[in-house]
């Protein structure tokens, strides 16, 4: 009985420290109720907002999500595993999820999600469950038909979340596009090469669109993990305004 006991509580010691793991949740009021931010790993972020879950890019499996509520919206940015991750996407309960994704990522669903997914293009808009998306454009420099991330394949989003607006830019570099948005309260932007942007070219592209509050995620690169301090310091040096929110990414497993 004893032994049954000690083992009890090793798993529940177990649970609790892998939960402590998770960087903990920001909240962001808005006109309908608080948003809360959690990150989960890498470029995969979970919001909650008027009893609705949305997952973006989920990846990690379902021990990721443990505890969390069932999505009610999918954001899916590009065909890349660590974005589209079919493994993760079997591993939880989709069932009443309504997925945003592009064409391309649409393509490589199986049937019954293709069923429940809304294709959008660059530019394009819809509204899913009080929540306004466009789909804005994410790609390499220079723009080459044959770069890991092409201009048109995948998106970045806009998420108008009760009044405030959430940029997500997906895998992308330091773009024109990005650089001209307007009116942003939140932004989570990658910076790992080869695959994105170094941290020079991210703060760049954060000062000149100005966001009240970012997030540099999706950080782990092909030599390891980009210098998000040396991030922070760059933006803030220039505009002490906007808030660089530095969060645990890649909990240990």
């Amino acid at each position: 009985m004893k032994l049954k006991t000690i083992f009890t509580l090793l798993l529940a010691l177990t649970f609790l420290s892998a939960q402590a793991q998770l960087a903990a949740p920001d909240k962001l009021a808005t006109k309908k109720g608080e948003l809360t931010i959690q990150p989960i790993l890498h470029g995969t972020v979970v919001f909650t907002w008027d009893n609705k879950t949305i997952y973006v890019d989920p990846y990690g499996g379902a021990a990721a999500f443990k505890g969390m509520a069932a999505p009610d919206l999918i954001l899916i940015t590009d065909i890349h595993g660590d974005h589209l991750d079919m493994s993760t996407l079997d591993s939880i309960d989709v069932s009443k999820a309504v997925i945003v994704a592009p064409q391309a990522v649409a393509d490589k669903l199986p049937e019954a999600m293709k069923a429940k997914t809304t294709v959008l293009a660059n530019g394009a808009k819809t509204e899913k469950l009080g929540i306004t998306l466009t789909a804005v454009p994410m790609y390499n420099l220079p723009e080459a038909a044959d770069a890991m991330h092409p201009k048109g394949r995948g998106n970045g989003y806009l998420m108008l979340v009760g009044g405030k607006t959430i940029y997500l830019s997906g895998d992308t570099e330091d773009i024109p596009e990005m650089r001209a948005l307007k009116n942003i309260d939140v932004a989570f932007v990658t910076m790992n090469l080869p695959y994105t942007m170094d941290v020079k070219q991210a703060a760049s592209g954060v000062l000149a669109f100005k966001p009240g509050i970012v997030y540099p995620y999706h950080f782990r690169g092909k030599d390891g993990f980009s210098d998000v301090e040396e991030f922070k310091k760059l933006v803030n040096t220039s505009n002490k305004k906007i808030d660089v929110r530095l969060r645990n990414w890649y909990p240990a497993k």
